[in-house]
């Protein structure tokens, strides 16, 4: 028994804590998914209750009521996600000799906590009017899940990549991705969450055809001649969808000119460049089809496919810098080796 308590802790690649922590990355879009079809056909608060669903974990018909299906479905895949985060946390404190790392995987354990809250809060204070938003106390809440869902997943994203093979038997690149990309990175990553929180205020105040075409308005201009909430709101999302066209570009080319970035992070700046044209697409989609929930569902994931790719690529260039501190506090005769500019591996 205090053997198992003991944390044995190693700073080499454990190919099996890895795969693990790249399964629960993966695992959060299956949530992000379901949350995001759920909100889409208005099924947020199909069961009143919570954390059982009509006094049940299993309740009576859910599978064959499509409303039903997507919110208990929701809530068990949340349910997983929990356990999964907790198991890795403490993997993580046992196993892992980076402190920043097992850090990182409590702060992954209090983020999901802290989303299963404010998910039951959005269900139970659904009916408590914030009449100076002309909103629900339920409704401002769904609008902080919606944005914490994404802090996690970039959780999750930094704990997988920091595990991986290429991360930590990487061979040292000399002076590693400059600062000035390091910085496009970083400043991308917050016009993203932006965009998301804008975004998540859009759906959940239901203003998502709130100027009903695309890329103009009904009167033929690129601003509208009428305001109100919803349709400031739906402009602002436009136009940090604009902002992010240029951005993102911005930011893959200047890890295309580091001498330093591998092959890897090439094709991962490629890969978010990609993934920004298909959310523009799928955002124009959901006008042209007057917010299908399958095409608005598809807009959401890829949205956070988009994120986790900038915030991947981010993190990775700040890979050297982070290993070098690692290495510095590690216990003498233990340094962890430095890592390279690939993308991670866990082969």
């Amino acid at each position: 028994m205090t053997g198992i308590l003991r944390p044995s802790r190693k700073s080499t690649y454990q190919p099996a804590l890895a795969w693990f922590a790249a399964i629960g990355a993966g695992w959060v879009f299956v949530l992000v998914m379901l949350g995001a079809f759920t909100t889409s056909i208005g099924a947020g608060m199909v069961f009143p209750d919570w954390p059982l669903s009509d006094g049940s974990l299993n309740p009576a018909g859910w599978l064959h009521n499509l409303a039903e299906f997507a919110e208990h479905s929701h809530r068990l895949s949340a349910g997983l996600m929990s356990l999964v985060t907790l198991v890795l946390a403490a993997w993580l404190w046992r196993s892992e000799a980076r402190g920043w790392l097992r850090g990182l995987g409590w702060g992954a354990v209090a983020l999901v906590l802290l989303q299963a809250v404010v998910g039951g809060l959005r269900v139970l204070l659904n009916p408590v009017e914030v009449t100076a938003v002309d909103t629900s106390l339920g409704q401002l809440f769904a609008m902080l899940h919606a944005c914490l869902a994404q802090v996690f997943v970039c959780t999750l994203f930094a704990i997988a990549a920091a595990l991986s093979r290429s991360w930590i038997e990487g061979a040292r690149t000399p002076g590693g991705i400059g600062a000035g990309a390091r910085r496009a990175g970083v400043v991308c990553c917050g016009l993203l969450l932006v965009q998301l929180a804008v975004a998540a205020v859009l759906r959940h105040t239901f203003s998502g055809l709130a100027i009903p075409t695309f890329p103009l308005t009904p009167d033929g201009g690129l601003v509208p001649a009428h305001w109100d909430f919803h349709v400031a709101i739906n402009f602002a999302h436009r136009a940090m969808a604009l902002v992010l066209a240029v951005a993102l570009p911005w930011f893959a080319v200047a890890v295309g000119r580091e001498p330093a970035a591998g092959a890897g992070l090439k094709i991962l700046a490629a890969t978010m460049t990609a993934l920004l044209v298909g959310q523009i697409l799928l955002g124009a989609s959901i006008v042209w089809t007057g917010r299908n929930p399958y095409v608005t569902t598809a807009h959401v994931l890829v949205g956070a496919l988009t994120l986790a790719t900038a915030f991947l690529l981010t993190w990775l260039a700040h890979r050297e810098k982070l290993q070098t501190e690692s290495s510095i506090g590690a216990p003498s005769g233990r340094a962890l080796p430095a890592a390279g500019g690939g993308l991670p591996a866990h082969a």
